[in-house]
């Protein structure tokens, strides 16, 4: 996130070491034409403003990455027969931005679609833990709202440590909304995971993957950066990230593969690293730290690598803490290493 008069914290589309900035490079007609459509229509604005934050999620400002993300949650609802999952993402990211617009957030980044990306992860959240039902609808209306006052509030606590906000807004409000459903008969929470104290794992004899077995995990760690949970959706993803940029679609490849092999050599359990349980926060560390939020280099990729190492730490004992609450760690795994990599990182600088 990037706050007022400090540097750009998530680049322009493209906008990589060597190449040649965004607002140089020759546009195609259609990007012109929707450019020109954008700056005379309020409805276009609004469309540009949804779409980007859809791609934000995965640090990206970037249109055509927002319509592969969307086409892979659409597929992942229809393939799994749960199109609230789509209705979800699109309704919480609209109802964010609109509440940004209505309490006057600052323009520059309305138009990026920071203050839609929470709302969108909100939105997909929801649906994929809590049952179908007019209260689930409210929940998602309730909480994309929230997310954006969340943004607000987290950019001002934020300032004086120059830190990026992150995921930290959706990661607040849907545990509340989460926890909320155990008290509240209207609003069962089918798909959260039951409440457990924490015990011992043991090593599946059947480790270690097979290449297919690694690669469609993979890409399933992509996937579930959209709590999406088949491997289709997450080349999509994938493919979005790459056509905004290169280096961060090799990032989150690389960081998807890395914390298989960390989960993989820890023990962790198979069916849970298959399904890229291990990996989606480690995506969005590996993303930030080795493009969105980091430098080029061998050094910087090693700085990332070792974030990625520490968010699969990171996300087995939130697990363990969360466990006896009944409630998934989210992306919390992914916002504690970046922040506490950014600062190390600052304060080495300075």
């Amino acid at each position: 996130m990037q706050h007022p008069g400090e540097r750009p914290a998530l680049r322009p589309v493209n906008k990589m070491p060597g190449a040649t900035p965004t607002d140089s490079l020759p546009r195609s007609v259609a990007q012109s034409a929707w450019a020109r459509l954008v700056a005379r229509a309020p409805l276009a604005r609004a469309i540009d403003a949804f779409l980007r934050g859809v791609s934000q999620v995965v640090f990206q400002d970037h249109l055509p990455c927002a319509l592969l993300i969307l086409l892979a949650v659409a597929w992942a609802a229809y393939d799994g027969r749960h199109p609230a999952l789509l209705g979800g993402a699109v309704l919480a990211t609209v109802i964010a931005t609109l509440t940004a617009r209505l309490l006057g957030a600052n323009a520059a980044l309305l138009r990026r679609g920071l203050f839609g990306y929470n709302g969108m992860l909100v939105g997909i959240a929801l649906p994929t833990f809590l049952s179908s039902s007019p209260a689930l609808w409210a929940c998602i209306v309730l909480g994309a709202l929230l997310s954006t006052v969340a943004m607000l509030a987290f950019i001002t606590l934020l300032r004086p440590w120059r830190l990026q906000v992150l995921t930290a807004p959706f990661v607040l409000i849907t545990w509340c909304l989460l926890l909320a459903a155990y008290p509240f008969a209207r609003l069962p929470g089918a798909g959260l995971p039951a409440p457990v104290l924490a015990h011992a794992a043991s090593i599946d004899p059947s480790l270690p993957f097979t290449v297919q077995d690694t690669l469609l995990a993979a890409l399933r760690g992509v996937a579930q950066v959209f709590f999406l949970p088949d491997a289709a959706s997450g080349a999509l993803i994938l493919a979005g990230i790459a056509v905004a940029s290169r280096r961060a679609a090799l990032a989150a490849a690389a960081g998807s593969l890395l914390s298989l092999a960390v989960a993989w050599l820890l023990g962790a359990d198979r069916a849970a690293t298959l399904a890229g349980l291990y990996s989606f926060s480690a995506v969005l560390t590996a993303v930030a730290l080795g493009d969105a939020l980091g430098g080029p280099g061998p050094r910087a990729a090693t700085y990332a690598a070792f974030g990625v190492i520490a968010t699969v730490i990171v996300q087995a004992a939130l697990n363990t803490l969360l466990a006896p609450l009944g409630i998934p760690a989210l992306t919390m795994p992914f916002v504690l290493t970046t922040w506490l990599f950014l600062l190390a990182r600052r304060l080495a600088r300075d």
